[in-house]
């Protein structure tokens, strides 16, 4: 994260200098949604970039950064859960990235305090938005969520381009070993599945905030791929790792992704 907010940092003034701002290369908008049969309220962030243009997942890499929201501005919400599509990966200046070219559909389901009362949903989002240069973005939005709402084809399609389970995508079996360094962990995934095509990339997310997890090495053998990885803490020392809120997140190519929750010892 500190090397992303660096090479931001060395970047965003390239954009200025060739006249560009952030209206240019950005569009951003809520879509509504519609009220589901749980009580909680399926909506979006829309996001238009310009041709060539790029944003970031929620795990973009060294050379990323992730958006943020805030939404002290709403009313009417409890809580709000994302439901990421299937991102890409992107290399910059020798960095891998991961994230979305020219659009970004991000399902959002809102949690009302009263599922019987519109939500007034309203969200300071921080990004940032690359090509060949970089800038940061800041992007105000608003919407109210009338119940019942209708339905919308583009929020269905970005829920179905999410990634498949491990149960969806055939995985076997998967196990992390894990063995201290002097400024954290080592994290060792093997995970028994079906090839995604060439390229393979791993992602590994610790789930606890402020852990560094470095580019991860990945090798195939079959049908077993392998990820190495590090993970440093903001205490550079060892650390107890939370095997159950681990993600791991193999891309493939034409937007396939695999999202595995959990890595337990191996047996």
């Amino acid at each position: 994260m500190i090397r992303a907010l660096a090479l931001l940092a060395l970047l965003a003034p390239a954009a200025h200098a060739q006249g560009l701002t952030q209206a240019d290369v950005l569009q951003g908008q809520f879509r509504p949604g519609w009220q589901q049969d749980n009580g909680t309220h399926m909506a979006a962030v829309h996001l238009r970039l310009a041709p060539e243009w790029k944003t970031y997942w929620r795990s973009p890499g060294d050379a990323g950064i992730p958006p943020s929201f805030d939404w002290t501005g709403s009313e009417n919400v409890r809580a709000v859960h994302f439901h990421w599509p299937a991102p890409r990966v992107f290399h910059l200046n020798g960095m891998q990235s991961v994230g979305y070219d020219q659009e970004l559909v991000l399902p959002i389901e809102v949690v009302a305090k009263d599922p019987a009362q519109p939500v007034r949903l309203r969200a300071e989002m921080e990004l940032g938005v690359c090509r060949d240069i970089c800038m940061p973005a800041a992007l105000s939005l608003a919407a109210d969520l009338l119940p019942p709402g209708g339905p919308d084809a583009v929020i269905t399609a970005a829920l179905r381009a999410r990634p498949a389970t491990a149960a969806e995508a055939g995985v076997l079996r998967v196990s992390c070993a894990v063995e201290p360094i002097q400024d954290g962990l080592r994290v060792t995934a093997r995970m028994d599945l079906p090839p995604l095509g060439r390229g393979e990339v791993v992602v590994m997310e610790p789930g606890e905030p402020g852990i560094w997890v470095s580019e991860a090495e990945v090798r195939r053998d079959g049908q077993t791929l392998t990820a190495v990885a590090e993970m440093v803490p903001p205490s550079a020392g060892p650390f107890s790792l939370t095997r159950d809120r681990v993600t791991l997140t193999v891309i493939g190519p034409a937007g396939r992704a695999v999202e595995i929750r959990g890595c337990p010892a191996a047996p």
